[in-house]
């Protein structure tokens, strides 16, 4: 890996069942930078996350986090390198039954060898930067969708990862709540000097905020730079999603008979 990259994903290829969701990708997360993985629906922006965090493994190819190739690692390594990462999931994944204190301080109590007067001023720190000290005794379903969102960042930067990854972070966001992830993101970038992987549709926000994306489609990389080339690019593909086609090479239905033959229960 060049001493530059973060990530590094090369010549990766998987499948769920007899579809292939990558076919041969590779590419470079350089560190410190705030990169986003864009793309229609179902081309696998998620399960590149979690192939990332080791959640996943591959069918071929490597992917690799500093030094550490993350598919060949023993369960114990994995768990430590796991420490330097952070990860805002897509559906948030609070803990139902712990509070809005015990979500954030939780990942702390696993990981890390800290007092509990320790770990109760790193909660609020957290909190406060997302503005929701206040709710430190609220239970998950006393929030909104958008506090609820701002609690699972605060618990994904809570052990100061070098690496955070971002699904879908301003949906149910009001222009607000999305202004405070932004400013938050940059300050961790640029203080904290995390590197931040964003899957996100949108695309102007996006586009303000990332230093670099890729665009996925079909299971391969269709398109890549900064967000100026983007929107420069000539590929027909990469303008479809960013214009919001309906029609283009990239289809809206998904692969199926013809649609004659499946109403006539003809299999």
């Amino acid at each position: 890996m060049t001493s530059q990259a973060c990530v590094r994903i090369d010549h990766l290829s998987f499948c769920r069942g007899k579809r292939k969701i990558f076919d041969d990708i590779s590419l470079e997360i350089p560190r410190g930078s705030i990169v986003g993985l864009m793309g229609p629906s179902g081309t696998g922006k998620t399960t590149l996350l979690r192939l990332i965090s080791g959640q996943l493994s591959p069918d071929q190819g490597s992917i690799f986090f500093d030094d550490d190739e993350i598919n060949t690692l023993s369960r114990t390594k994995l768990y430590q390198v796991r420490k330097k990462m952070g990860m805002l999931f897509q559906s948030n994944a609070l803990f139902t039954n712990l509070s809005v204190f015990d979500n954030i301080a939780y990942p702390l109590r696993e990981r890390a060898d800290l007092s509990e007067a320790i770990i109760r001023d790193i909660v609020l720190m957290k909190l406060q930067a997302v503005g929701l000290r206040g709710a430190r005794y609220l239970m998950p379903s006393d929030l909104s969708g958008g506090m609820a969102r701002r609690v699972a960042l605060a618990r994904a930067i809570a052990l100061d990862p070098d690496l955070i990854m971002y699904d879908e972070p301003f949906t149910g966001q009001d222009p607000i709540s999305v202004g405070m992830i932004v400013k938050l993101m940059r300050l961790l970038n640029k203080n904290a000097n995390m590197t931040s992987i964003i899957v996100s549709h949108d695309i102007e926000i996006t586009f303000g905020l990332v230093d670099y994306a890729f665009v996925m489609a079909g299971g391969k990389v269709i398109g890549q730079g900064k967000p100026d080339e983007l929107r420069n690019s000539t590929n027909e593909e990469v303008r479809q999603f960013l214009n919001g086609l309906p029609d283009g090479p990239v289809p809206f239905h998904y692969p199926a008979k013809e649609y004659i033959t499946d109403l006539m229960g003809e299999d």
